[in-house]
């Protein structure tokens, strides 16, 4: 790596506290020689850490927003909240990029109102790796936009397919539509308005894909709204989750089943790598202008680690500039 990159990172934002952002923070610094770190947060946290690091300077903020908060009201409430400030000092060109653990209603909010939308885009949206043990699978939305027209979808492809190539390396991604089934005919009228608008607009659009083919499927970027996309990504999650407590009780339930278990100590790692939210790090915020990555409320310290440097990789790589380029007008009227 070679070009100096700035980053703000959230430094309170999470749900546990300062400890894993601070020490994710200089995992980071130590795996990239060429980043600098402006961290937000109270004095109390920033300052010692900053004089005792090189590379990181301290940014004061006396606020932040909570989880529960309503987050356009505390964006606009809150100006000294460190994700307001974060976003800030990217819009002043102090940062390129700006990663948090924290509220994503908040960071959506604040990214949007604070660092701006790229002209043309007619909404923001997130997109993220799915934890799948396949291959990467991007999908967007999932979580931003709950209610959607057609033509946002259009530009969530199109972003997220940016996104795809450029930061996960995916050559050609191809991209589908989450629908109840395969046929163009299926779903409801707005799959069916959204499947005609892709198919019409998008060269890299290759039809339907249903929930059960998410983690093993044919497409490399999914599309759909925020409501659904949410939803099934946090199921995903979730059986995941519970899969690997099954699995943990079971391999700890008999002699012999410890044996076996110690036998496969490596490759269930491998494979919990693989399905962990920790290996990116963050949600990308897509049609921003600057790089806004979004973190898990509960990331360790790999986790912050892993969004500080995907949000650098996406300065680098200068992915709103490219969406820019991609998207010369507006999907649909706001």
């Amino acid at each position: 790596m070679s070009e100096h990159v700035v980053i703000t990172v959230d430094a309170v934002g999470g749900d546990l506290g300062s400890g894993p952002m601070l020490e994710g923070t200089l995992l980071a610094l130590e795996a990239d020689p060429d980043l600098e770190v402006i961290l937000c947060g109270p004095a109390e946290v920033v300052e010692p850490f900053a004089a005792n690091h090189d590379r990181v300077r301290a940014q004061v903020t006396t606020q932040a927003i909570e989880m529960g908060e309503h987050p356009a009201h505390a964006v606009r409430r809150k100006k000294d909240s460190s994700i307001v400030v974060g976003c800030r000092l990217v819009k002043e060109g102090q940062a390129q990029g700006f990663f948090s653990p924290g509220s994503t209603g908040a960071c959506l909010a604040a990214a949007t109102l604070v660092m701006g939308r790229i002209k043309g885009v007619s909404r923001p949206a997130m997109a993220t790796i799915l934890p799948s043990p396949v291959k990467p699978v991007v999908m967007c939305d999932v979580g931003a936009n709950a209610d959607c027209k057609p033509a946002y979808l259009v530009q969530f492809a199109q972003m997220a397919s940016i996104y795809a190539e450029k930061v996960i390396g995916i050559e050609s991604p191809t991209c589908a539509l989450l629908n109840i089934g395969e046929e163009e005919a299926k779903g409801s009228q707005f799959a069916q308005e959204t499947h005609a608008l892709m198919k019409e607009q998008l060269p890299n659009f290759i039809g339907n894909c249903e929930g059960r083919d998410l983690l093993d499927c044919k497409a490399d970027v999914v599309v759909t709204d925020g409501f659904t996309g949410n939803v099934s990504l946090k199921t995903i999650e979730g059986v995941a989750s519970v899969l690997f407590d099954s699995l943990k009780k079971i391999m700890k339930s008999s002699p012999a089943a410890m044996l076996g278990a110690l036998a496969m100590k490596k490759g269930l790692a491998e494979l919990k790598d693989l399905t962990s939210a920790d290996t990116y790090g963050g949600a990308p915020m897509l049609g921003v202008k600057g790089a806004c990555l979004v973190g898990h409320g509960s990331s360790n310290a790999t986790a912050v680690k892993n969004g500080i440097l995907m949000t650098a990789k996406c300065v680098r790589l200068d992915v709103s500039g490219l969406i820019a380029q991609a998207v010369k007008k507006p999907a649909a009227d706001e």
